[in-house]
Parts: structure tokens; C-alpha cells; sequence
């Protein structure tokens, strides 16, 4: 069985990753408390699109009128039952020995 990292064996290499990448001329730069990754107060609202740009939709309600009424006017499909097969079953005595199979209907 694998042993998981704990925690401290976590934090430990995470610390060690960082030493090593400050050893290697690396930089690290503190963002203070509270700052943000939006822009302005905003989200990034430029998209990348290689296809061409988004079409605008208008809803048709009478459409969705005919759908909803057709939906109404057609009644649920009815329910197949399924006839089930019989199965076996195992007779046990007293003991839990099987004494005997015998054939059920459902």
C-alpha cells in the first residue's frame, strides 16, 4: 500500500521547490491582500474565436406555444409490463443445508 504525504512532508517539498527555484535566478512577486485578477473590477470579456462570431437568438414563442400544446394533447405512452420468467429457488432446512430447487412464477 502507498503511504500518502502527510501535511508537513507536503509543505516541506513545497518549500524546498521554492528554494530551488529562487536559487535558479527566479523571482517571486507579492500581491498584497485583497487585490484581484479582474481587470477594472470586471471579467475578461474578450473571447478568442476562430469560427465566426456569435449569433444573436431571439426566442419564437409560438413555436414553444405549438411544442407546449402538442406535448398537452398526446398522452403519455402506456407502461409495457414485462412478464416475468419464473426462477429457481432453493429450499433450506433448518441447518441451511439446501434440501431441494424448486421453480417460482412471479
Amino acid at each position: 500500500m502507498i503511504k500518502r504525504p502527510t501535511k508537513s512532508d507536503l509543505r516541506h517539498e513545497m518549500e524546498k521547490q521554492m528554494t530551488d527555484y529562487l536559487q535558479k535566478g527566479g523571482h517571486i512577486t507579492s500581491v498584497e491582500q485583497g487585490a484581484s485578477g479582474l481587470t477594472n473590477g470586471t471579467y475578461n470579456k474578450h473571447q478568442f474565436s476562430i469560427s465566426q462570431p456569435k449569433q444573436t437568438r431571439t426566442a419564437v414563442p409560438e413555436v414553444l406555444v405549438a411544442i407546449d400544446s402538442r406535448r398537452r394533447q398526446s398522452p403519455a405512452p402506456a407502461q409495457k409490463t414485462r412478464q416475468r420468467a419464473p426462477r429457481q429457488q432453493v429450499i433450506y432446512d433448518d441447518f441451511g443445508e439446501p434440501l431441494r430447487v424448486v421453480w417460482v412464477d412471479n
